[in-house]
């Protein structure tokens, strides 16, 4: 990571966190500064304090550019005003060395007066009672940010400008793992990708989707002591297209669902419902084009399931079920399918919700307008929009993890998004207009030779929450490998707060 931050708050402060050889030069000549270890808080009061402190910036930038500070150039700090208003503050974006092109990634403000000021970040409940006559009358953007684990003692931190972290080992799971596995020519994979995960006693449980060579999709299954390295694959599928000989509910038809699923079985999540292993997958017709049903089976093992049959007997994509009853009801979301070209638009830019009294039977109840609806633009969910993950409960509400698409002139890149559900009225919906993940080269990490599905995707079917508000969010990078990423709920809701749109007709609910 870079070793040159600073950020600014509404009194006019500037924090700096860097190598005491370097903000030395900055901090010395100030009165006031303080500094210990690698912190210095600096008073910038005036526009002349800020232009000084641009000039010792631009010194440390000079000096930095001539070495490696773990492993990376370093960065530099271009002082500029952000999320302070009426106040001339210095206050940094990281800008990198190496390019006059890259990106820059925006400071976090600190609140907190001078003398004195405590870099903490304040709790939600502190939040709260600020008042805009805080800080002489001084309003500022305050910091969310927590820290989170990387796996292998590695440590990162999440905030409203980065709410998620890549595990830097990714991918974790790859076509290569499976075939390592499933050896027969028939059964090698060329794509791992669409999981769903969940915790199992001691472990954690991937079912993945892959595309065998043939065209036809399967769901595997692989297992991790820490839900992060070392899966193990199972020999079989777990779920292939259905045969007679396959384990059926009471009164389900088979002949019908061998028909259903011949083309293939997809994208499958784990819902966890009443301490039940729910999955729920798509299930593709081989002689009807575009016909594809969502289905559900049970499992109490990951070895063996029961099919329950679809859903419904309409199609639908993206089905993931609350994991408890609200109000007597158990409540999913549901994403239509349609028909037009480039798969997006009409249908596919709404989620519907859905209520049922047993989730097995498939008589949902699924409401007449959308609870969410996309279509507006500009929008990095303009033009298709559907549900990722399970909902997540959390004491503020339920998250909804979704994925979103906008249409651009070079195909439809697929961005992860994230919504608040209220605990006992999930139709009520605060949406985030802002995506908590973008693709990138670093989500699709292959061999010069291998296989590449789809460009420009990240897709989730899982986010598995731990006992600290940490989540782990699996996604798919370019429909080809199985990565992950580590955001908290704590940011997460913020978003959904802070930055919303309107769920219905995408006016932003924040200044642009």
């Amino acid at each position: 990571m870079p070793s040159l931050r600073v950020a600014g708050d509404v009194g006019g402060l500037v924090r700096m966190v860097h190598r005491p050889a370097h903000f030395d030069p900055v901090c010395e000549p100030r009165p006031g500064c303080q500094a210990d270890g690698l912190n210095a808080v600096i008073p910038v009061e005036s526009g002349a304090a800020v232009a000084g402190l641009r000039r010792d910036l631009q010194a440390i930038r000079t000096r930095a550019r001539s070495h490696l500070l773990d492993g990376q150039r370093a960065m530099w700090v271009k002082p500029h005003v952000f999320g302070v208003e009426g106040v001339r503050s210095g206050v940094g974006t990281f800008v990198s060395g190496r390019s006059s092109g890259a990106a820059r990634l925006p400071c976090q403000a600190r609140l907190g007066t001078a003398p004195g000021l405590s870099t903490r970040s304040r709790t939600r409940s502190e939040l709260s009672r600020i008042s805009p006559g805080e800080q002489g009358g001084r309003r500022s953007v305050a910091v969310m940010e927590r820290k989170v684990e990387l796996g292998y003692g590695r440590v990162g931190v999440v905030s409203l400008n980065e709410p998620m972290l890549r595990y830097p080992d990714n991918p974790v799971l790859t076509a290569q793992h499976v075939n390592e596995v499933w050896t027969e020519p028939h059964r090698q994979v060329v794509t791992v990708h669409n999981a769903g995960v969940a915790v199992a006693g001691d472990e954690t449980v991937m079912v993945f989707r892959s595309h065998l060579r043939c065209g036809v999709s399967v769901i595997g299954v692989a297992r991790s002591a820490d839900g992060i390295t070392d899966w193990r694959v199972a020999p079989a599928p777990l779920l292939e297209p259905a045969t007679p000989a396959d384990t059926f509910a009471s009164g389900v038809e088979e002949s019908a669902m061998v028909r259903i699923e011949s083309g293939g079985v997809e994208d499958p999540r784990i819902n966890v419902v009443d301490g039940e292993y729910v999955i729920t997958y798509s299930g593709y017709d081989a002689q009807v084009r575009n016909q594809v049903r969502v289905c559900l089976a049970v499992t109490d093992d990951f070895t063996r399931v029961v099919r329950h049959g679809p859903v419904l007997q309409q199609d639908m994509r993206n089905v993931v079920i609350f994991g408890e009853r609200i109000g007597g009801r158990y409540f999913a979301l549901f994403r239509p399918n349609d028909v037009l070209p480039g798969d997006t638009g009409g249908a596919y830019t709404q989620i519907r919700i859905g209520t049922a009294v047993d989730y097995r039977a498939g008589q949902w109840a699924i409401d007449d307008e959308p609870i969410m609806r996309t279509g507006w633009g500009p929008s990095a969910f303009s033009d298709k929009i559907g549900p990722g993950a399970p909902p997540v409960r959390t004491r503020a509400g339920w998250l909804n993890l979704f994925h979103g698409v906008r249409t651009t002139m070079d195909g439809n890149p697929y961005v992860l998004g994230v919504a608040l559900h209220d605990l006992d009225d999930p139709r009520r919906v605060q949406m985030s207009s802002i995506p908590v993940l973008f693709p990138t080269r670093a989500d699709c990490r292959v061999g010069e030779s291998d296989y590449v599905h789809v460009p420009n995707v990240v897709f989730s079917c899982a986010m598995v929450p731990r006992t600290d508000g940490t989540l782990l969010v699996y996604y798919a990078g370019n429909d080809t490998v199985m990565n992950v990423a580590v955001t908290h709920e704590d940011v997460l809701v913020e978003l959904c707060r802070r930055y919303g749109q309107n769920p219905l007709t995408g006016q932003l609910l924040h200044p642009a």
